[in-house]
């Protein structure tokens, strides 16, 4: 009892030396506001340049690990024959004479390697009967006169000279040619978000001070915390120079998403601000300087657990994960440090104008819902209950797309082009058979004729599906000949009538992959489908992996920051239950969800909304301390954190929900709606659901927390 009691003694002149260190930074940050303004805005020179020369990245594909054969295969194409990506390009309306000299400036276009198209084949003075039957359908549709070329690049998929080269292929012809595949999709996804980008950000900064205006007490106190906030994001977008590019999803969601998870920092600072004027009224000064250190202790404890979120995704296998938890873990620190730096500085540098713009809340006084949810508290535990089992199973049976270019607008190009492959040439996806080029002629024949027969294979092209019986070997092209065959490999394009993506196309890969082992042990299949087949088993894994480590990251963070055994779990169970109320929802409306929503909403979600649980708890714990009853304590908390969370969660959806009805591109606009409605479901349940969870478990808390006692019953 003794050492228990020396203990407790201990902890608290250690907490008062920590205030005491914290005091005495916020009265720096009082003393040198000028100048830290000016080195804030000195900052952003070297951000905006950095943010500038960041490379944007908008091939997902390319985040799938390296070490797959889908991704040696495609450096193995790129080292091996130059072929770093290729296209399938739809000419309608053309006669061949035309075809021929649109070809020919399509080889003129910088990093074009090579297109493919029946005279490539054959010399085009040799009739085009002599060709197989299924080479020659492959190539031309005489009844809609459309002709297919195959277009390939010396560069990679989504590298910034295949995107300019689909530009000014498409610029040969008005309406006459169209270019499907990744590097067309990749191409409009990019003109949509360089189009877009900066109107996600005005859309959230705007909406979000609307809100912030309306249910707080100045109008001019959001534009400073948007102003704050807008110069640490920029910071933290600019130091992306250093890993040289990111993600055109981290792009996109990046500054929105620090906008809506560090925006209730500032909201805490202002409200502990005001606290602190009544404290010490007619210094200012002080008060700032008690407010930061407030701020400091209970927001660090806090964004701990949302960088805890942010680095979860860090442990994907698909690196899209690490490429946007990085940023979003970086963006998160830095937002801390801007409000307990920045923001002061220019409350305190604009207070007489702040004082003129105040103005009184639209939020009601909510000084009563905390008896009602204390007095109500099993009905609100039998709501839990009741909607736990629906939640959980349409959170397991949501129906997820892979396919990007699927979800486009159907005026987009690549996607006109899809359609036309589609209608035109009964064409989906087109992959490639890299193969050992000593693989004998009866072997390599018999291994394409298995595939031939496969249902929905379209056509097999290759050195040994070219020649017929009709055409020797000396009639093929030598440059054909080495765009297949390079001595050490041979390439085998396989097109299919089957969707990207699709159960059809996946099972097709699957028995391609069997075929083409079986003749060459070493042979792999590579290009989109399979790419988009691996896509799908590692995500599947990564989800289980992220959702585990970001639970018990989160865990260990709440038992640390509140010294409790018993309040990570409840924490956790009642945040992870607003999750999957949100994922469950698109289940029942029959809304097809990005592959990543699950682990995006599971981790964000997660992370930035337990704060709102972990600010109730705190007042629940400083109430319980004191000496209040279980009832008195839980309501106080309820009452006095409410108005803080109403305007957090609020500011949360504003910022986030205006970009998920603006975005053309469906996946960031999925992401951002579901945070939208992510922040609203844990708002009501952190409000109703958690202080009934007190209720309940209040006794088993006291016992196996510490600092909820009151200090008399310590001793």
């Amino acid at each position: 009892m003794y050492l228990f009691s020396l203990f407790f003694i201990l902890y608290h002149r250690k907490k008062e030396r920590e205030c005491e260190q914290m005091i005495k930074f916020g009265k720096k940050v009082v003393k040198f506001r000028i100048p830290i303004l000016i080195i804030s805005f000195l900052l952003l020179i070297p951000a905006t340049f950095g943010y500038v020369n960041t490379r944007i990245n908008y091939d997902i594909l390319s985040y799938l690990p390296g070490d797959i054969e889908t991704m040696k295969g495609q450096d193995i194409l790129l080292d091996e024959f130059g072929t770093g990506a290729f296209s399938l390009c739809v000419v309608q309306g053309m006669d061949e004479k035309d075809v021929v000299s649109l070809e020919e400036q399509m080889r003129e276009v910088e990093h074009v390697k090579d297109v493919l198209w029946y005279d490539s084949l054959a010399d085009i003075s040799i009739p085009m009967d002599i060709l197989p039957d299924e080479v020659k359908d492959a190539f031309n549709n005489e009844e809609k006169n459309s002709t297919l070329m195959i277009v390939t690049f010396d560069t990679s998929m989504s590298a910034d000279e295949t995107l300019d080269a689909i530009q000014e292929i498409r610029g040969l012809t008005k309406n006459q040619c169209f270019l499907s595949g990744m590097s067309a999709t990749v191409t409009d996804i990019k003109k949509i978000c360089n189009s877009e980008a900066v109107m996600y950000v005005v859309i959230a900064a705007g909406l979000s001070a609307i809100v912030l205006a309306l249910t707080m007490d100045s109008f001019l106190v959001p534009v400073f915390f948007l102003l704050s906030i807008g110069m640490a994001i920029l910071y933290n977008l600019g130091t992306n120079f250093v890993s040289g590019e990111i993600s055109f999803i981290t792009q996109a969601l990046a500054a929105v998403l620090q906008l809506a998870v560090t925006m209730d920092y500032s909201i805490f600072l202002w409200h502990s601000y005001q606290e602190n004027q009544e404290r010490f009224p007619g210094d200012k000064n002080r008060a700032m300087a008690h407010a930061i250190s407030n701020t400091i202790t209970s927001v660090v404890g806090s964004s701990i657990t949302t960088v805890a979120g942010f680095v979860a995704m860090c442990f994907m296998t698909f690196t899209l994960g690490m490429d946007l938890g990085i940023v979003m873990a970086k963006g998160v620190v830095i937002g801390v440090i801007a409000c307990v730096t920045i923001l002061p500085a220019m409350i305190l540098v604009f207070d007489k104008a702040i004082e003129k713009t105040k103005h009184r809340a639209i939020i009601p006084d909510l000084g009563k819902i905390g008896n009602f949810v204390t007095k109500k508290y099993v009905v609100f535990i039998v709501l839990f209950l009741v909607i736990l089992g629906p939640a959980l199973y349409g959170y397991t049976h949501n129906e997820v797309y892979y396919d990007l270019a699927g979800t486009l607008p159907d005026d987009l190009e690549s996607v006109q082009a899809n359609n036309k492959l589609e209608e035109d040439f009964d064409m989906g996806a087109t992959d490639i058979i890299l193969a050992d080029s000593n693989l004998s002629a009866k072997d390599a024949s018999a291994m394409i004729d298995e595939i031939k027969n496969l249902d929905g294979v379209a056509l097999v092209l290759g050195k040994d599906a070219l020649i017929g019986p009709a055409i020797p070997t000396e009639m093929i092209p030598d440059d054909m000949l080495k765009d297949l065959d390079n001595g050490k490999y041979q390439m085998i394009y396989v097109m299919s009538e089957y969707k990207t993506a699709s159960d059809e196309v996946n099972a097709q890969c699957d028995a391609i992959k069997e075929i083409i082992k079986r003749y060459d042990k070493s042979a792999m299949l590579i290009g989109e489908a399979p790419c988009t087949e691996d896509l799908i088993t590692i995500t599947d894994k990564d989800f289980k992996t992220v959702s585990t480590v970001s639970i018990v990251l989160i865990f260990i963070i709440i038992a640390v920051v509140l010294k409790s055994i018993s309040l990570p779990v409840i924490l956790v169970a009642v945040i992870e239950f607003a999750i999957f109320i949100n994922m469950g929802i698109p289940s029942y409306t029959g809304t097809v969800l990005p592959f990543i929503a699950s682990i995006v909403i599971g981790t964000i979600q997660l992370g930035a909304t337990v704060d709102y649980a972990i600010l109730m708890t705190n007042k629940y714990k400083r109430a319980r301390s004191r000496g209040a009853e279980k009832r008195e304590a839980i309501a106080t908390a309820l009452n006095s954190s409410l108005q803080s969370i109403i305007v957090s969660a609020l500011s949360f959806f504003a910022a986030t929900f205006g970009v998920g009805i603006y975005s053309s591109i469906d996946m960031i606009s999925s992401l951002c709606t579901l945070l939208a409605r992510g922040a609203i479901i844990s708002l009501f349940v952190v409000a109703f659901v958690l202080p009934a969870m007190f209720m309940v478990f209040d006794k088993l808390i006291l016992h196996t927390s510490i600092g909820f006692k009151p200090e008399k019953s310590e001793k």
